[in-house]
């Protein structure tokens, strides 16, 4: 009886064999990765991250008495601690690293319908202008809140203003709601998401305004010398 004869693969074929078998291995890895992240409503933040993320967290620690530094936006060691004491006292993991749990535990989740839209580059920017929406535009018609997220974008491509989001935001004196720490615990919405993500995308309903206010709150008099581009809700918006 005849027995078929086996040849052994030769160099050649086992490297290609191994090559495609790294192929799909890294594949996999990455549609995990993406997946995660599609998945992740905020991100897990800890010792050297900066950013809109850990300038909330540092502000929320403050406010309870854990955090005593300067609210920098920059997670070093005070802000590790302030971490580590937060999450003994309320029964989570200590290890110093702010993921969903330590979130919830603030009172910080992001709703789960979080998302950005391809083409931003920063999700922390939609989160800031989500931020100063709902502490300034708060029961403000969607028009309205896409306007406010709009006066901050205008102002960075002014060359008067800070080149940054975050530098208009934070801006000293620019602003009610970050003076008076308001920005920080009003909830968003995913409407106010939707707001800043609508702003991102190009949609200006202020025609290139750079100021707005509520002219049933006091305001500097020199506001109104102002050309008034139009009223949306109870804000006034002008160049």
């Amino acid at each position: 009886m005849n027995r078929a004869r086996h040849s052994r693969p030769g160099p050649a074929r086992l490297r290609r064999r191994l090559a495609a078998v790294l192929i799909l291995s890294l594949a996999a890895a990455v549609a995990t990765f993406a997946a995660g992240q599609r998945g992740s409503a905020q991100p897990t933040i800890g010792w050297g991250d900066t950013g809109p993320w850990v300038l909330n967290l540092q502000s929320r620690l403050s406010q309870w008495g854990y955090y005593f530094g300067s609210i920098d936006g920059y997670f070093g060691y005070q802000t590790y601690t302030a971490v580590i004491r937060f999450q003994q006292t309320n029964g989570l993991v200590p290890d110093g690293i702010v993921g969903p749990a330590t979130w919830a535990a603030l009172g910080l989740a992001v709703p789960d319908r979080y998302t950005v839209s391809r083409g931003y580059s920063r999700s922390d920017d939609v989160y800031l202008l989500a931020r100063l929406i709902a502490g300034e535009a708060e029961g403000e018609p969607f028009e309205g809140k896409v306007a406010v997220a709009a006066v901050i974008l205008n102002r960075m491509k002014n060359p008067r203003f800070p080149g940054t989001i975050s530098g208009v935001v934070f801006q000293p004196g620019a602003f009610e709601s970050v003076e008076n720490g308001r920005i920080w615990y009003i909830p968003i919405t995913n409407e106010d998401i939707q707001a800043a993500q609508a702003a991102l995308s190009g949609w200006d309903p202020t025609y290139g305004s750079l100021y707005f206010w509520n002219p049933a709150k006091p305001v500097n008099p020199w506001v109104w010398s102002r050309p008034v581009v139009r009223w949306i809700g109870r804000h006034v918006f002008a160049r």
